[in-house]
């Protein structure tokens, strides 16, 4: 994780959810229920007021956040570093694990600066079954709001390109990973970094830039919101798309190995739309 999620909410629903000020989409996007590494993804940052909304933010001064504003934007998924020769290296950046963002060489200098949400509806793991291929399950919350996921952005200048060419920057995000609570780890043992709403503010806020006060709000967000079940292989292609990827397969499925700890019920699989937390025959945890 995190290799594919849904993200099919309107830019309108986003900018108003988000608490946007800026909008900064030339090309809202099409609902996509299977985003895939180096598809564009809507993303919510904070960056300085009074540049032009394409030009890279130049480094804060630490005089406070009244300077920036909250904006979203469009960004390929799969991060290039500002220093690569190529941006094809951004294909195999689109994860950043928590454990290791602050040091590695490719997401430091964003994980100190450069921090965003990334919009989703919910999100795809694949779990192992005996004797079977992978089952794609679809994660997502009960009530319906929206994920953030924990990112990462980076600016890269194409220097093949003209200076005053609009494409002459290339924005780019990655999805900070970390380990799945029991509940989640029987299905994988990773999950995307949710960061809950009452820390937005604090996440986006490009004037905190100690990485030990950042790692603070990189907490595991609580699973009893969240419900899970299978669905169809069709989320396996690309190619495929549409609401029916993440509508819930019907019939059951053969039992797994329970993660310990997991509450009794888990190895009744997916008899119906099961939900975290919920317990009973019908839940998955």
């Amino acid at each position: 994780m995190c290799g594919r999620y849904a993200s099919a909410r309107k830019r309108i629903e986003l900018l108003e959810e988000f608490g946007v000020q800026r909008d900064a989409v030339t090309e809202p996007l099409q609902p996509d229920y299977n985003v895939a590494p180096t598809k564009p993804v809507y993303a919510v940052l904070e960056r300085a007021v009074g540049g032009p909304a394409d030009a890279p933010s130049p480094d804060r001064d630490g005089t406070g956040s009244e300077l920036a504003q909250r904006e979203l934007r469009v960004m390929r998924w799969g991060l290039v570093p500002f220093w690569a020769k190529d941006p094809k290296i951004g294909s195999r950046m689109i994860n950043a694990r928590v454990e290791t963002v602050a040091d590695k060489p490719a997401f430091r200098r964003a994980f100190a600066k450069r921090r965003c949400l990334l919009p989703a509806d919910g999100y795809y793991e694949w779990q192992a079954q005996p004797g079977a291929a992978k089952q794609p399950v679809y994660i997502s919350p009960r009530d319906g709001r929206s994920l953030a996921f924990a990112g990462l952005y980076e600016l890269w200048r194409d220097r093949a390109v003209e200076s005053d060419d609009p494409d002459d920057w290339l924005w780019t995000t990655t999805v900070i990973t970390t380990s799945a609570p029991d509940e989640l780890g029987v299905i994988h043992d990773r999950m995307p970094m949710i960061i809950e709403p009452d820390r937005w503010g604090d996440w986006l806020d490009p004037v905190s830039i100690d990485p030990a006060d950042v790692r603070t709000l990189l907490v595991p967000a609580a699973v009893g919101g969240l419900q899970a079940y299978p669905v169809s292989t069709l989320v396996n292609a690309v190619r495929n798309n549409g609401p029916q990827l993440i509508e819930p397969l019907a019939g059951p499925l053969a039992p797994v190995a329970v993660a310990p700890g997991v509450a009794a019920g888990a190895a009744s699989r997916f008899a119906g739309t099961p939900s975290i937390g919920d317990g009973g025959a019908q839940a998955l945890f």
